[in-house]
Parts: structure tokens; sequence; C-alpha cells
């Protein structure tokens, strides 16, 4: 299987083209960067290849021909501070990525089977009583939900007459990268505790499991639409607070009041004391079988193997 990955150097693009590799498969990763520069976030790998994209010239659509799929993940972090010029930078990365694949795919002799295209449960209204699925359009109206269902319409207009796959990850789980060093930071000085309430819901996965949906989601044609990326256990960010310090043998006791939160991550405080809980209906509906369902083995794995 031949798969076209962009974002490929971020957190869920490096781990899905390793995985894609050792699986046998051919990654091939669309970046910005000249492909020696990018070939520098993996090393060498003789299944993965790098070809430039979104710079003037750049025509890519004539090294992707014979791809079966293409997985999108381009965009701009969401984990800096959101100012105004910095939440247009957020939007338009997206809506650009996403009308670039849209440009690439109609321009191709051979269409890919699938466009898997990256989104978020932050679509969903938050909520501390309400369960969501993929059958729910309770959406959001702050700016990552808005953001989110742009993103997801620019995704549907790209991938128009092949199957398209949005999927709507959770809070991702790794060591290295993404939220958990952060989360974790706090217990390792001893000094961590509930974050705000405490009831707010987190919708988390394991980065195991992130790249191995989306190659179920490659590999089953019955999957398309939004798909929830969560285990199926969500928890209340009380109780993930606990499990951390559980896992890390250390004590959880000193609480970060939601002020406080919000003082320092201004607008993007949302992302810690809001939330949802989303459950992965439509993915174990279709017989994907979650490795990490459960927090505690989740990060007993991540921080211990």
């Amino acid at each position: 299987m031949k798969v076209a990955v962009t974002g490929g150097t971020g957190l869920v693009g490096k781990a899905l083209c390793r995985y894609l590799s050792e699986q046998g498969h051919e990654a091939i990763v669309l970046s910005r960067k000249d492909p020696e520069q990018a070939e520098g976030a993996f090393g060498k790998d003789d299944h993965i290849t790098f070809i430039r994209w979104l710079n003037e010239s750049d025509k890519p659509e004539k090294e992707l021909e014979g791809v079966d799929a293409i997985v999108n993940l381009a965009g701009a972090s969401i984990s800096k501070r959101w100012t105004e010029e910095y939440k247009k930078q957020i939007v338009e990365s997206r809506l650009q990525s996403a009308a670039e694949i849209g440009r690439i795919i109609s321009s191709m002799a051979v269409k890919p089977k699938v466009l898997i295209n990256a989104s978020a449960v932050g679509i969903y209204d938050t909520s501390h009583a309400k369960t969501f699925t993929e059958e729910d359009s309770d959406f959001g109206s702050d700016f990552l939900a808005n953001t989110t269902k742009k993103w997801e319409a620019a995704a549907l207009k790209a991938g128009s007459g092949i199957r398209t796959v949005l999927c709507r990850f959770g809070v991702i789980l790794d060591k290295e990268e993404g939220a958990l060093p952060r989360m974790a930071l706090p217990y390792r000085l001893f000094a961590g505790g509930t974050v705000g309430k405490g009831t707010q819901w987190l919708s988390w996965i394991d980065i195991k499991d992130v790249v191995r949906g989306i190659t179920f989601a490659i590999e089953t044609g019955e999957l398309s639409g939004p798909v929830n990326f969560t285990a199926p256990q969500p928890v209340r960010i009380k109780e993930f607070g606990k499990v951390l310090a559980d896992v890390l043998g250390r004590p959880h006791w000193l609480p970060a009041p939601s002020f406080a939160i919000k003082t320092v991550l201004g607008e993007m405080s949302i992302l810690v004391l809001e939330g949802q809980k989303a459950l992965p209906e439509k993915l174990e509906r279709n017989g994907f079988s979650f490795q990490y369902p459960e927090l505690k083995k989740a990060l007993s794995d991540i921080f211990y193997h």
C-alpha cells in the first residue's frame, strides 16, 4: 500500500509514517521543506520518501500517481497562545492544505481510494453531562468548534468523489510530544493536582491506537464521514490526574484554579477547562479493537515501556 501524508513531521505524521514502514507499506511525506530537511525528522528509511508541496511551482501530483490514500494532517499547531493573528493562521493553514489536496486529487488521472483528514472532537459543544457520538450534530460555537467545522467542510469538498474520513481526534497521548508531557510536568515536580473544577471530560487516545486507527480507516471501505478517534473509556480530568499521579508515583494534591489557567493560557484555556465525552462508536461498530482502551494501561505503557 502506498500512502501520501501531509503534516508528516508532526506528532501523528511521524508516528503514522513509521508504523506504515514497519508494516511494509510505503509512505510519501509532503512537506514545505526540502526533502533533505524533512528526512532529518525520520532518519534513513527506505519505505519513506519526501516531496515538496505548498511552495510556488510545486506540483506534487506528478509524484503521487498510484497512491492508495492521502492522509491530510497539515495545519498550524493549536498549542500556541491564540492571539488574533495566530487564530487566523490556525484557520488559514487548514483551509489552504485542504484546498491544495482537492486540487491535487482533481488533477490525478487515477485518484486515491480514500482521503483521511484530521479533525477534532472540539467540534462538539462542551458539556459535563452529554455523551457525543458521530451521529450528534450538537456543535460548539467557540473558536475551536468553528474552526473544525470549516476544516471538515473544506476536507469534504477536497475529497468530493472519493471516500472521505474525518478523524475527530481527542487528546492524543504520547510521551515526547503533545499535551501529555505538559500535563505530567507538574506531577514530576510534586506539584500536580486537579485542573479547574475537575468534572470536565477528557476524551483521550493513545498515539499507537491513532496510527492503527488511521490504517484501519484506510483499509475499511465501509468507514466514511466523521469518526471519533477517542478511547472507549473517557475520563473526567480529576480522574485523569489521579491516574497520572499513580502511574508516576507522585501525589495529586495541588489544584490549579480556573482563573489562573485563564490568565496564563487566555482563550486557549478552553482546551483544559472544558471538554466533551466523545465515544468511538463508528470505529468499534466496524470492528476496530483498541490496544489501549483503559487509561492506566496506556499511561503505564507510555512511561515505562
